[in-house]
């Protein structure tokens, strides 16, 4: 029997804020549940835009249900998709699970096929939507540097999260800002099946998902742009699988930063624009901006062990994986050493055992982490800046990776580097007006 996932048209209900998701595979049903707050725009619900967005929300949601067992066939019976929507979901079910995809050793690069009626309009009309901002909050430091470019830039906006805790919450708390949360319901089932023998299980993109759930929200509520902190390092690949780069922050790529742009705003007919703010920005760069205030140093973290479904009780940076290793890196060149300790709780780069996860992010050995960490050059550019700073050049790991950092690179190639990290990239989708303000505060 040839296995297919399908994906029923969604449901959205006004009065109670719950958007049902229903999806099959094989013959497993499952039912996904957005709770949205209270005020949702009755006529905004019923414009053919926001039926546009549900449905391609829809789609994207799939993939963490498709992936159970990762079938060829892909079929949405009631959905109808222009070529170009076509393409969007064909990305997302292919890049977007391309992590996934590379660490199940499953080949599904040029084979998927997706099944569903034609929508000949290519542009759904305009809806009217009032000139605010949609800020998504990771509890991380990106976010929290687009909190203060928009700041100071004379922009208002709202942050906005699904399912937020930890870090997300105080961050909020700290910018001080109503929040807009959205409650995101798994089906218990589908979970509990990726935990069994003959299901797989793995990275989803979630930036995708968030992003589309904001879409949802934007029109809803009223916004007319969802502002991503997504940086240029993001673009950056981590191995080669089945004939194609696979990259573990594919869905905050420039590349699919400008395929969601386009498919938002056809289904809106323009109004919703969906840009990154830190584009032009390397890691180093945002840290050394992050560095500018000390607003969200005890409330902030990166550490994905804040992420998990079952939450994190522990602090804030565990300290020991690849993503605290990479943000310490970043921030010690530009970061008061004591701030930093204090920060993290202990010195990342003075424990020895943590030696192997740093060659790994310099790309002195094994290859890029599955994780939400900058371009390996870049890393490798902030050891060379430590080896020649007071504060850290001897540090047990500075000391013992600086004779293969430099045999590997040289000290030119690190200089220039590092040079190239703190310069801002012109390739990126920011309005030009909004562009020019943020360039000109964030020097």
């Amino acid at each position: 029997m040839t296995e297919t996932f399908r994906i029923e048209r969604p449901s959205f209900d006004p009065a109670t804020g719950k958007a049902l998701f229903p999806f099959r595979l094989n013959d497993l049903a499952f039912t996904e549940v957005l709770t949205l707050p209270a005020g949702a725009d009755a006529s905004a619900a019923a414009s053919p835009a926001f039926r546009k967005v549900l449905d391609l929300t829809a789609l994207v949601l799939g993939v963490s249900y498709f992936k159970l067992r990762a079938p060829f066939a892909i079929e949405a019976p009631q959905i109808p998709l222009t070529a170009a929507e076509r393409a969007f979901v064909i990305d997302v079910y292919e890049n977007g699970l391309g992590e996934f995809y590379a660490r199940n050793n499953l080949a599904r690069f040029g084979k998927l096929t997706l099944s569903a009626p034609d929508d000949a309009d290519e542009r759904k009309p305009a809806i009217a939507l009032p000139d605010r901002t949609l800020l998504p909050i990771g509890g991380g430091k990106d976010s929290l540097v687009s909190v203060d470019l928009l700041t100071h830039t004379g922009v208002d906006f709202t942050p906005f999260a699904v399912n937020p805790k930890g870090p997300i919450l105080t961050s909020v708390e700290a910018i001080g800002a109503p929040p807009l949360y959205v409650t995101r319901t798994l089906d218990a089932e589908m979970i509990r099946l990726g935990q069994q023998e003959g299901y797989y299980n793995g990275h989803v993109p979630s930036t995708a998902i968030n992003s589309m759930i904001a879409a949802l929200c934007a029109l809803l509520y009223g916004y007319s742009q969802i502002v991503l902190s997504n940086e240029r390092s993001a673009s950056e690949g981590n191995v080669m699988f089945d004939g194609r780069e696979t990259n573990h922050q594919y869905s905050k790529s420039l590349g699919f930063e400008l395929l969601i742009a386009d498919t938002l705003a056809n289904a809106t007919g323009g109004a919703l624009k969906y840009f990154s703010l830190l584009r032009p920005y390397s890691e180093a760069r945002i840290a050394s901006l992050f560095t500018q205030s000390t607003r969200f140093d005890a409330v902030f973290s990166s550490c994905n062990r804040n992420f998990r479904l079952t939450g994190n009780d522990g602090p804030l940076w565990c300290g020991d994986c690849p993503k605290c290793h990479f943000v310490f890196l970043i921030f010690a060149p530009f970061m008061k050493k004591e701030r930093l300790l204090r920060i993290f709780g202990k010195n990342l780069l003075d424990t020895p055992a943590n030696e192997h996860s740093f060659r790994e992010l310099a790309g002195l050995t094994g290859q890029k982490p599955w994780e939400c960490v900058g371009e390996i050059l870049e890393a490798a550019a902030c050891f060379y800046t430590l080896t020649r700073h007071a504060d850290w050049h001897e540090d047990a790991v500075v000391r013992a990776v600086k004779a293969d950092l430099f045999a590997q690179y040289g000290e030119e190639k690190l200089q220039l580097a590092m040079a190239e990290c703190l310069t801002d990239s012109r390739d990126h989708h920011i309005p030009p007006a909004l562009a020019a303000r943020v360039a000109a505060y964030a020097v």
